[in-house]
């Protein structure tokens, strides 16, 4: 008979192995991904009914974009300070009450009578988004600690938030298609009651890891910088980079975000310690996943275009033309996630990944007004889920590698952050581009219903070969970045110190022993 015995060592404030919540850590996963889901559901799913609700508040085209504008206005520029909120005040106290907000908000949202009361509607679910996102990758970081496991893990959120967009498309035109625009926000009702639920019945309630002062100058920099710069992508997109106000709000955002830069290197208690994305694999991770956060709205929202305006596919049966996408990405990001990098590290997969979707972008470019949705459309879609599956779900799993909990709210912040201004950024070039592509194409030419059909296709194929490039400049960025190694020799090698904290509350040590008999 041979004894083996292993020793754990872990921390009580915010426990890296929260024993309680191992145990329930399947089911606190299930309550992580629904919260998670509604969240990136809400940036596609309104879109879907904004014609029907436009029509029934009486607001204008240029209004229109406000609707989408609040939310990722609140939502990108709130997110640092959404991850610090939960440190201060644990994560499931964060989660719940960013939860409850969300719903309330929503409930508001689907009862406006007015363009105004949707748009406050909208900017408060932001807010609150801004709370609970950073707090749901911050406990399935600190609640999945056994590689394996972890993969899983986090190959099924890596998998929810690369198809989210996706499956809003389908479940917006479904509940666009036969309830009402409305429902597209009552929906955030169930399934903001089942995560508060699950979180009250299987969340362990954690102690707050970060008891240093709130970094009031730095919030101000970061806050201000990442509203300008998303309201500088989002006005360029209903006007233009040369506009004014574009140029002015992108140069004051890119300014303060230097300046946050700056200050948190010197600052005692900085809101984003530089650690936390100076390390290569982390750092690499955050790249990977604005770069892909830009490139992927070609495939979403221009091929939405396409499959509507040129193909005549009606709402619903476009979001199901989207569906092989999610389940490519689902089974790929749990291979990705459980087998390829605990052996081969992210340097290798994340930028395959990344070229794999550069590659589908590239195919869909050559799509024409008459082409076939089943052999023009639907391998290059199974395609991109293969990419986003190999990249998208391991950077999710990286970007928070090696934190300590002091870390892991902001950390996980700091990826949010990356999507969404990502996000933000893929809208309005995108937007842009093909609009110059479809004026350009039109030049000389008669407008007729047959040019301007052309025009149109010309402008979402320039999308997806831009999207494309960009693809492939996150590959190169990636690449250069990352560094090699296993995702196990990478999280020994770059080990993070705790924070120093003058805090008055004693940071308890427990040392957990498991022992494993083995019987011959």
């Amino acid at each position: 008979m041979t004894t083996l015995m292993t020793m754990e060592h872990t921390e009580e404030a915010g426990v890296p192995v929260d024993v309680a919540n191992h145990a329930r850590r399947w089911w606190i996963l299930g309550v992580l991904g629904i919260a998670q889901l509604m969240v990136i559901l809400d940036s596609t799913i309104v879109n879907i009914a904004l014609p029907t609700a436009q029509h029934d508040l009486h607001f204008s085209n240029a209004d229109r974009q406000w609707i989408v504008t609040a939310y990722s206005l609140a939502f990108g520029s709130l997110l640092l300070l959404g991850g610090r909120i939960g440190d201060m005040i644990g994560r499931k106290r964060a989660l719940v009450i960013g939860l409850v907000g969300f719903a309330l908000a929503s409930a508001i949202g689907g009862a406006s009578v007015s363009f105004t009361m949707l748009v406050i509607a909208r900017t408060v679910q932001g807010a609150f988004g801004a709370l609970l996102a950073p707090s749901v990758l911050a406990l399935l970081t600190t609640t999945f600690t056994d590689p394996d496991e972890r993969g899983r893990a986090f190959g099924i959120y890596g998998a929810i938030a690369g198809a989210g967009g996706a499956l809003g498309l389908l479940l917006g035109g479904i509940l666009t298609s036969y309830a009402s625009w409305r429902v597209t926000l009552y929906i955030n009702l169930a399934f903001a009651a089942v995560a508060i639920v699950g979180s009250l019945v299987w969340l362990k309630t954690d102690e707050r890891v970060d008891h240093d002062p709130l970094d009031l100058p730095g919030l101000f920099m970061v806050a201000g910088g990442l509203f300008s710069l998303v309201y500088g992508f989002s006005h360029a997109e209903t006007t233009a980079w040369s506009d004014r106000y574009t140029i002015g709000f992108i140069l004051v955002g890119v300014i303060l975000l230097l300046a946050f830069a700056y200050f948190e290197t010197r600052a005692k208690y900085p809101l984003l310690p530089p650690r936390v994305v100076l390390n290569r694999t982390r750092g690499g991770s955050v790249l990977a996943m604005l770069f892909a956060s830009i490139g992927i709205f070609g495939v979403f929202l221009f091929l939405t275009y396409y499959l509507q305006g040129t193909l005549g596919f009606s709402p619903v049966k476009t979001g199901i033309a989207f569906l092989p996408l999610v389940a490519a990405l689902a089974a790929t990001a749990q291979v990705s996630n459980r087998i390829l990098l605990p052996r081969f590290g992210p340097k290798p997969i994340v930028p395959i990944g990344l070229l794999v979707c550069a590659a589908a972008l590239f195919g869909l470019h050559l799509v024409g007004l008459h082409s076939s949705y089943v052999s023009h459309v639907l391998p290059y879609l199974i395609v991109v889920g293969v990419g986003f599956g190999l990249s998208i779900a391991p950077a999710f799993s990286t970007g928070t590698l090696g934190l300590v909990p002091q870390d892991a709210g902001v950390g996980s912040a700091t990826l949010n952050t990356a999507q969404q201004v990502g996000g933000s950024l893929g809208t309005a070039l995108l937007n842009t581009l093909a609009a110059s592509a479809a004026t350009s194409y039109l030049v000389g030419r008669a407008v007729t219903p047959g040019n301007l059909q052309a025009a149109l296709l010309h402008s979402y194929t320039t999308a997806f070969l831009w999207s494309s490039l960009i693809f492939v400049a996150g590959a190169v960025v990636a690449g250069l970045v990352l560094q090699s190694g296993t995702l196990s020799s990478l999280a020994a090698e770059h080990p993070i110190p705790p924070p120093e904290s003058d805090s008055p509350v004693p940071q308890r040590r427990i040392h957990v022993c498991r022992v494993r008999i083995a019987c011959r």
